[in-house]
């Protein structure tokens, strides 16, 4: 059978807000004790009444603006009805019918994603599992949480990995969500179904995929499991699936449809007029997007198309390598090969952001225009900006303590070479029978010799010369 995958997205992101979505409890509730940031409102006492967060219906409409969308005049919030242990009140509020952003869109590798609409809701409690006991964590009811949906335009695992990911780096970039999966701060749920031979079959809700991997592992399980079954003959069923740790999907319950939910609009909280001239503030207002950054960083900047697209996808990256450039003394190609090499290679050993560690910009400036002036060589300065990493030293005052300037006399370095090629006559025979790429091998010597200092360039051209 030739088959064709179908896929739709539901990603939720908690917003960057001091305040839950109807209350006045602080967001900032990671490392507190459970149950302590709590009121009335998020526990769903009766009596209590809800009051909109103005803050998160502004990122909310940024989030919509930057993916293409139409910002309607007028938006609601609904109740959404359902029983599960970690909703108190027995009802979520959310958006149904009057959503704030509508008809969107996010070019992905060339294509085009529409996006069906960006509502915001408050996410619900957090349940521990303890053996046979299920314990409820109210902390994180409340959280204004901002969902993305888009239309059944993806058709493959890698596009709604890739997908997710873009819409994290946006959000970023926005300021409105730090995009953290693994803290369960953005959160995805996909629907996914096939068809064969010009027949649809029911679609599949996938959860608890918590990774830009998990995505796409569950997805591409899924995929193969419904392809699998239609072969065998048999049918598949509307139902909500969650992902295994083994790298599964299993099923969970039946898929529910909107009319399970006995949507109607929340009678706390008046329907919204959204006036357009504090849209068109926050439009004008948006900060320079991945993809016009990538461009800029190519055209005006000069970094060539690989590097732009890895550093404008980092935004924590790209503000520093950003404050790099106001030094004026380094090439921007140089800061970015460094970036992308030892200093990422560093930040991910220490655990930490750019911003947070102790290697500033002008410190690392400092180091490359030492590597760029022939004073130290490239590996010297990977071994000195390891040492930045621990002590937060400059660069400088390392390379004087350590005494590890790049030798550049010619004398010095042609005593070691003629040591190099003394002791290496097999070598020395091998290139004068045409296998230049020892070479290398020679160059490698002397630099061992001189624990790296010895300038390649002048090692390089010292050798052919005496060899010659």
């Amino acid at each position: 059978m030739k088959f064709e995958t179908v896929i739709g997205l539901e990603v939720h992101a908690q917003l960057s807000t001091r305040s839950k979505m109807f209350c006045g409890c602080s967001t900032d509730y990671a490392n507190s004790p459970p149950n302590t940031h709590v009121c009335p409102v998020c526990l769903g006492m009766p009596g209590v009444l809800p009051k909109a967060n103005h803050k998160a219906i502004e990122y909310t409409i940024m989030t919509a603006l930057a993916l293409n969308c139409r910002i309607p005049d007028r938006t609601k919030f609904d109740r959404k009805n359902y029983s599960y242990p970690d909703l108190m009140k027995g009802y979520q509020i959310s958006q149904y019918d009057a959503p704030i952003g509508v008809g969107g869109w996010m070019d992905v590798e060339g294509k085009r994603i529409g996006i069906e609409r960006v509502h915001l809701e408050e996410d619900v409690a957090k349940l521990i599992h303890k053996g046979s006991c299920t314990l409820v964590d109210v902390n994180r009811s409340g959280i204004p949480l901002m969902e993305v949906v888009t239309r059944p335009d993806i058709s493959t695992p890698e596009e709604a990995r890739e997908f997710v990911g873009r819409l994290r780096i946006i959000l970023q970039y926005l300021g409105v969500a730090s995009g953290n999966m693994e803290e369960g701060s953005l959160r995805c749920d996909a629907n996914i179904s096939i068809r064969a031979n010009g027949q649809g079959f029911p679609k599949v809700e996938v959860k608890n995929m918590n990774s830009l991997s998990g995505i796409y592992r569950a997805l591409e399980y899924e995929e193969r499991r419904q392809r699998e079954a239609v072969e065998k003959g048999e049918k598949l069923v509307q139902e909500t699936r969650g992902f295994s740790e083994e790298g599964v999907t299993f099923s969970q319950r039946s898929k529910e449809y909107a009319s399970d939910y006995r949507y109607f609009p929340e009678p706390d909280i008046p329907p919204l007029a959204l006036d357009r001239k504090w849209v068109e503030e926050l439009r004008s207002c948006l900060p320079e997007l991945p993809d016009s950054k990538k461009e800029r960083l190519v055209k005006e900047v000069g970094l060539s198309p690989y590097q732009a697209d890895l550093i404008s996808s980092q935004k924590p990256l790209c503000d520093y390598f950003e404050i790099c450039l106001t030094e004026n003394k380094v090439k921007p190609g140089e800061v970015a090969n460094w970036l992308l090499g030892e200093f990422s290679h560093q930040i991910n050993q220490a655990g930490t952001d750019p911003k947070d560690c102790q290697v500033r910009p002008h410190m690392l400036c400092e180091l490359i225009d030492l590597v760029a002036s022939g004073k130290i060589s490239g590996t010297s300065g990977q071994k000195v900006l390891g040492e930045m990493f621990q002590s937060g030293r400059g660069a400088e005052e390392i390379v004087q303590e350590r005494g590890v300037y790049q030798i550049t006399d010619e004398e010095c370095v042609r005593a070691v070479a003629c040591e190099v090629i003394s002791q290496n006559q097999k070598a020395v025979q091998d290139f004068r029978k045409g296998k230049t790429q020892v070479l290398t091998f020679l160059v490698g010597q002397v630099m061992k010799k001189t624990q790296g200092r010895a300038n390649p360039g002048l090692t390089a051209n010292t050798l052919t010369e005496l060899l010659k």
